[in-house]
């Protein structure tokens, strides 16, 4: 991966601009939207620490499991609502394709302590 290559999460800006500073603990997420897509992004490329480290202590599991046969293949935003720097929660619906198939889903995010954090999900699969 070079500098410019776009981000997988799909926004259209380079990695390092975009995703890169998230998973690297350089910033934190401004937003339930950009958290979202930094774990995409993380399970993209296999980023156990940043996907554990986003989850919600009341929700998340002791380990993160990602399954090695799954190549992601895209993202698109289908909606928000909430999940503002100014917000306390939020939802995102996303479609995540992947080799053979796609994730319909939609998330919820919660923030604490001036973080956001997944809290969890309904599938439409």
């Amino acid at each position: 991966m070079t500098l410019d290559d776009p981000c997988p999460c799909g926004s259209g800006t380079p990695y390092d601009d975009c995703c890169g500073p998230l998973l690297a603990t350089e910033r934190l997420a401004a937003t339930a939207e950009e958290l979202m897509r930094s774990r995409y992004t993380a399970y993209c490329y296999g980023n156990r620490e940043h996907l554990w480290r986003t989850w919600h202590p009341r929700t998340r599991p002791s380990q993160v499991a990602l399954d090695p046969s799954i190549r992601w293949t895209g993202l698109r935003i289908v909606d928000v609502r909430d999940g503002a720097a100014d917000d306390d929660s939020g939802v995102v619906d996303f479609v995540a394709s992947y080799d053979g198939g796609e994730l319909r889903e939609r998330s919820r995010f919660a923030k604490r302590g001036g973080r956001w954090f997944y809290l969890d999900a309904e599938s439409d699969d």
